[in-house]
C-alpha cells in the first residue's frame, strides 16, 4: 500500500516499525487532568485549504481487543461522530464498522471489530471471530485496546491473532478508572515483555485531549497515498445498517443483562420520501429477533411500554444522526436457536 515516493525523515521503514521500542518507564508520568485543559483544546476540523494529492496520507487502522474494553467508544471519539453502538453488555459490536476521519493531510480509515469471543462456540460467535481475524490481516496499523493495568487470558488470545510485520500500538484505555497511577509504570514494563509493541498509549477514550494525541501518533504510520474517501465521509456503512444498529443499542441498554446478547434486529422497510416539515423523511420498519417467548415478553414490556421506549429513543437518535424526520415501527419475533444456525446467521446479515 506504500508508494515509491521518498519518505520524510520522520517516517520509519516497515522494518523499523516492527522493532521493539524500549519504554522509558522513568519518563511515564500520568497526572490528573484539569478540566480547563479540555475546555482550552481547539476543535479538530479538516483544513479548508485543499490538500494536494501528492501530500496526502491514508491508511487502514484496526481497533481490536476482547469484548467490552471500549473499542466502539474509542472509534466514535476518533471519528468525532457516533457511528458504532455502545452498551455495557459484552459483544455489542457484531460487524466490521468502518469510521473515517479526515484531518489536515491525513485520512484515517478506522476499523472497529467485534470483541474476540473465547467462551461460546455458536455459529454467530464463529462468524464474529472470523470478522476479527479478517480485519487484522491487511492493515497499516493495529490499535490493541486493553483496560489500563489489566491483562487477562481473553486479552492474550486476541494478542495472539496479530500478525508479525504490522505495527501495533498498545492502547491502555479507561485510564481514568486506575486509582493508583504509580501501578501503571510496572504494568507497562510487563506488557513490553509480552509483545513488540511499537508504542504505548495510556489514555481514556472519553478525554478529548487523549484522542487528539492518539490521532497524532497514528498519522505517522499512514502511507503516503491519495485519500480513499471524500473529505466529509464518516463511514462506509449505509443508513439502513445504522438504523438497525441503533435499534439494537437501545434494546440492549433498556433490557440490561436480562436479555441474551444473541438478540438481533432486522430492517424490513427503509423508505425515504419528501418531508412536509423537514427536507427528508424516513419510514422504517424493524423486527427484533429473540430466541424465546419469555424474551419477547421482556422486550415488549408491560402494556408495550418497553418496546415503545426502544422505538422512541431510537427515533430521537436517528433524527440527529441522519438529519431527517423519522417514523419507526418495531415488531418482536421468536426464532429459537437462530444464533447456532449458520444459514440463518448469514440471512440476518452476518458474514
Amino acid at each position: 500500500m506504500s508508494t515509491d515516493k521518498k519518505t520524510p525523515e520522520t517516517e520509519r521503514t516497515p522494518q523499523e516499525q516492527t522493532m521493539r521500542r524500549p519504554v522509558q518507564i522513568a519518563g511515564v508520568t500520568i497526572q490528573p487532568r484539569d478540566a480547563s485543559e479540555d475546555a482550552d483544546l481547539p476543535p479538530v476540523t479538516a483544513t479548508a485549504t485543499p490538500v494536494p494529492v501528492e501530500g496526502q496520507r491514508c491508511g487502514l487502522v484496526a481497533i481490536v481487543g476482547k469484548p467490552n474494553v471500549g473499542k466502539s467508544t474509542l472509534l466514535n471519539a476518533l471519528v468525532g461522530q457516533k457511528i458504532s453502538i455502545t452498551s455495557r453488555k459484552a459483544q455489542t459490536t457484531r460487524h466490521r464498522i468502518t469510521g473515517i476521519r479526515t484531518q489536515g493531510a491525513a485520512q484515517y480509515v478506522f476499523v472497529d471489530t467485534p470483541g474476540f469471543q473465547t467462551i461460546h462456540g455458536t455459529a454467530l460467535n464463529k462468524s464474529l471471530n472470523k470478522t476479527v481475524v479478517g480485519a487484522v490481516s491487511d492493515v497499516d496499523l493495529v490499535l490493541f485496546v486493553v483496560e489500563a493495568g489489566s491483562f487477562t487470558t481473553a486479552d492474550a488470545k486476541v494478542l495472539a491473532l496479530l500478525k508479525p510485520g504490522i505495527p501495533v500500538l498498545l492502547v491502555a484505555n479507561k485510564l481514568d478508572n486506575v486509582h493508583r497511577r504509580g501501578d501503571i509504570a510496572p504494568w507497562l514494563q510487563s506488557m513490553q515483555e509480552r509483545h513488540a509493541f511499537t508504542e504505548f498509549v495510556p489514555m481514556s477514550a472519553k478525554q478529548p485531549k487523549d484522542i487528539v494525541r492518539l490521532l497524532d501518533i497514528c498519522e505517522k504510520y499512514l502511507p503516503e497515498q491519495p485519500w480513499w474517501h471524500a473529505e466529509d465521509e464518516l463511514t462506509d456503512r449505509s443508513e439502513k445498517f445504522l438504523a438497525s444498529e441503533m435499534v439494537r443499542e437501545k434494546l440492549f441498554r433498556l433490557t440490561g443483562d436480562e436479555l441474551p446478547y444473541t438478540s438481533t434486529v432486522v430492517i424490513d422497510k427503509f423508505d425515504e420520501e419528501a418531508g412536509r416539515t423537514a427536507k427528508r423523511m424516513l419510514r422504517i420498519a424493524a423486527t427484533i429477533v429473540v430466541e424465546r417467548e419469555g424474551h419477547k415478553a421482556m422486550v415488549i414490556g408491560d402494556k408495550g411500554e418497553k418496546l415503545k421506549r426502544i422505538g422512541t429513543e431510537t427515533r430521537v437518535e436517528l433524527e440527529k444522526l441522519l438529519d431527517a424526520k423519522v417514523f419507526i415501527e418495531l415488531w418482536v419475533k421468536v426464532r429459537s436457536g437462530w444464533a447456532d444456525d449458520e444459514a440463518r446467521v448469514r440471512s440476518f446479515g452476518y458474514e
